[in-house]
């Protein structure tokens, strides 16, 4: 997020507090009451917003994430598309040994040999 667009959710906060009290005065309320409710409008609206983003941290679904999950396949994509015919096989054998390693080391670790 730029600056420019901290500093205007920033001032969008503040008319929305704004035109809250407005509204609320012209309902009626008397000037301490719509100040009230308006604080608890502009509140709510922040928490809920903020909820959103610890969601999104929380789960990793935030746009930094993603696009550093799609810049790591695109490299990965890129290399596997560079490589000889013999180098893919390598590859593949060490997937494979790698692969018959795990249940050998499952097995060690069960029975505490490190």
């Amino acid at each position: 997020m730029r600056r420019i667009d901290a500093l205007a959710i920033t001032v969008g906060f503040f008319a929305v507090g704004g035109i809250a009290y407005f509204v609320l005065l012209n309902l009626g309320f008397d000037f301490k009451d719509a100040g009230i409710w308006s604080q608890l409008v502009l509140v709510l609206g922040l928490l809920g917003w903020v909820s959103t983003y610890i969601f999104r941290a929380v789960t990793q679904t935030m746009t930094y994430n993603e696009q550093l999950d799609s810049y790591k396949m695109a490299v990965l994509k890129k290399r596997y598309e560079e490589m000889t015919p013999e180098e893919i096989a390598k590859l593949k054998a060490e997937v494979e040994a790698e692969r018959n390693l795990k249940p050998d080391l499952k097995q060690d670790s069960e029975s505490g040999i490190n």
